[in-house]
């Protein structure tokens, strides 16, 4: 589908969606999708906004409803050094080995719970990339509590993992690192403080936890 067909405009037009959404108000459209559970988000924008252009075909204001994932089922990623990253993830992520082939296929699946969930996360032994080469933006782990999040700082520090930032986003701490082979991790806790993104401003773990979740409960909005 090209941009210049107007009258056949749908979700899936993710460009010319974009740049509806900002015009219209992306965080109004947000709250009224939670609100309401739709996800035809281009019918929603002329709903909320009687934008003429929705008059002109109503395909593109009563679009289909869209499907839903459930969440993130896994990722897996390319490495060079199967072992390495497999000890990394394994024994400083504290990540379970739920399979492996490392002989014939160089895999190994890793999960946090492998009775929950098979795998979450894979690594192959197929990278052909130049080390320096950017593949990821960033492969983000949870934690349940910031204690925990705190330990691993702890942890990264001990085993000399390169630590980018600590950073919080309001709605959640993140520690950004490097794995053995370059690619960007997140180990993060989400506190449920309602603050408006992107927010990321430097801390440091050494602080309290209380002192942590009172710096961050500051930002929500009056």
């Amino acid at each position: 589908m090209s941009g210049s067909e107007i009258g056949a405009l749908s979700i899936t037009d993710g460009v010319r969606e974009w740049d509806v959404l900002m015009a219209s108000g992306r965080r109004r459209i947000v709250t009224e999708m939670r609100r309401t559970g739709r996800r035809d988000t281009l019918g929603m924008i002329c709903d909320l906004n009687n934008t003429a252009m929705c008059g002109q075909n109503q395909a593109f204001s009563r679009g289909p409803r869209m499907p839903a994932v459930s969440g993130l089922g896994h990722v897996g990623i390319h490495v060079n050094d199967l072992m390495g990253q497999r000890d990394f993830y394994s024994q400083v992520m504290g990540l379970k080995i739920a399979d492996e082939d490392l002989e014939d296929r160089g895999m190994v699946f890793f999960s946090a719970d492998p009775e929950a969930e098979h795998h979450e996360f894979v690594i192959v032994q197929t990278r052909t990339a130049p080390e320096d080469t950017v593949l990821l933006n960033q492969i983000s782990f949870n934690v349940d509590t910031l204690a925990e999040l705190k330990e691993f700082y702890d942890v990264f520090r001990a085993e000399k993992v390169r630590i980018d930032r600590t950073v919080s986003h309001g709605n959640a701490f993140g520690m950004y690192a490097r794995d053995p082979e370059g690619n960007t991790i997140e180990v993060y806790y989400k506190t449920g403080f309602p603050v408006p993104q992107p927010h990321a401003e430097a801390v440091d773990f050494d602080l309290s936890e209380e002192e942590l979740l009172a710096g961050a409960k500051a930002l929500i909005p009056a």
